[in-house]
């Protein structure tokens, strides 16, 4: 990457900003099993792999251990290390797993005056199967994190706030979306969103009216792709897109969402005309995108050995956020933001690979023009 776009490491530290973080805690227990122990069928047309799990017999892992996860609180640590005193707004149970999670809070220094706590439903957790390109099959309850309601997040909740960074949401959770960005944008604060699947396809013109409440919303190119039947129908048929002679995949081909087509550039600009002023579409080992008012910036994504996959994106999100808090510019926060989930994918679990402010950008210098984030349009 160019000088322009590294992140001065000479840059003093920026004073203790308040963040909020909202949606869910998981414990995690991640199974790694090796490759010569499980099966895996992938599939030509439809490009997803399976690994396969033997009825009745027993399986040798090669580790098996628990640890702290769930969108909120992911990014609540990243936010945390990055120098954000951060407050996530979550619900858990009254178990021993609520108690693990909650000494996440004290060893990251995170505070819990807005954590809840529900008799009815135990703390959501997951199990991960990690095997083969370590993208990990997950099972999940989500428990607790189903519950949060209307009650929960006050108003007051988001004062002093310069960042609400707002992650997947379910259930009941979910139909306070629009209550939770609106009462941050209420409350002065750059509104972040990284919601996931679940979400967009259950609820997707609640997601669209929220929209004008969110500053920055990340989503990978599945996510993108099921937001496309409800654009569609919103938007009249996009112009001819730019598309440079060396454009990326991604921009090449377009999006394509249960019969719907839309360039890159088109999804962004529609979704960016319903409020947000920035769009991040993430494509896997393909790289990542960063939409900021009409400007498209590509980042191509850092080689590194993966031990698994899980937290990248919600890294990549919280990262993107607190880097255009602090006024870094698209590029520099793209080159963040990937930076950061190339660390996470280093561990197998969500959290160890998390950066430090200082520890990031000596990162980012570190990789020179492997982090060459370019201005497509």
């Amino acid at each position: 990457m160019t000088d322009n776009q590294r992140p001065d490491p000479t840059r003093p530290e920026p004073a203790r900003h308040r963040a909020v973080t909202v949606g869910s805690a998981t414990v995690d227990i991640i199974t790694v099993i090796a490759d010569r122990d499980i099966e895996r069928v992938t599939m030509t047309n439809v490009t997803a792999s399976f690994l396969l799990l033997e009825e009745g017999r027993k399986i040798e892992a090669e580790s098996i251990t628990i640890h702290p996860g769930g969108g909120a609180l992911n990014s609540a640590v990243c936010l945390a290390r990055l120098g954000y005193a951060t407050a996530p707004i979550v619900k858990l149970g009254t178990d021993l797993n609520a108690a693990k999670i909650l000494e996440t809070f004290d060893a990251e220094g995170l505070a819990r005056d807005l954590v809840r706590q529900s008799e009815s439903l135990d703390t959501g957790i997951t199990v991960m199967v990690s095997s083969h390109d370590r993208n990990a099959s997950i099972f999940t309850f989500r428990g607790a994190n189903t519950l949060i309601s209307r009650d929960d997040v006050p108003e007051d909740a988001f004062l002093g706030a310069g960042l609400v960074h707002v992650s997947g949401l379910s259930n009941t959770s979910a139909d306070q979306h629009g209550h939770v960005v609106g009462a941050a944008r209420r409350a002065g604060a750059f509104v972040s969103n990284n919601p996931g699947i679940r979400q967009l396809t259950s609820r997707r013109e609640a997601f669209f009216a929220a929209l004008a409440d969110i500053d920055l919303i990340s989503i990978n190119r599945v996510e993108a792709e099921a937001l496309m039947p409800g654009l569609a129908a919103r938007l009249p048929d996009e112009a001819a897109p730019h598309i440079p002679d060396d454009a990326p995949e991604l921009m090449r081909r377009g999006l394509d969402g249960s019969g719907f087509d839309m360039s890159l550039e088109g999804f962004c600009a529609a979704v960016g005309s319903m409020g947000p002023r920035y769009v991040a579409v993430t494509d896997g080992t393909r790289g990542a995108y960063l939409w900021a008012r009409g400007a498209l910036y590509f980042c191509p994504p850092l080689r590194v050995d993966v031990a698994g996959t899980a937290g990248a994106g919600d890294a990549f999100a919280a990262t993107l956020a607190a880097a255009l808090v602090h006024d870094e510019g698209p590029d520099r926060a793209l080159a963040a933001a990937t930076a950061n989930a190339a660390s996470v994918v280093g561990y197998i679990d969500t959290q160890t690979g998390l950066l430090t402010r200082t520890e990031l950008g000596d990162y980012v210098a570190e990789t020179g023009e492997a982090l060459n984030v370019r201005q497509l349009l």
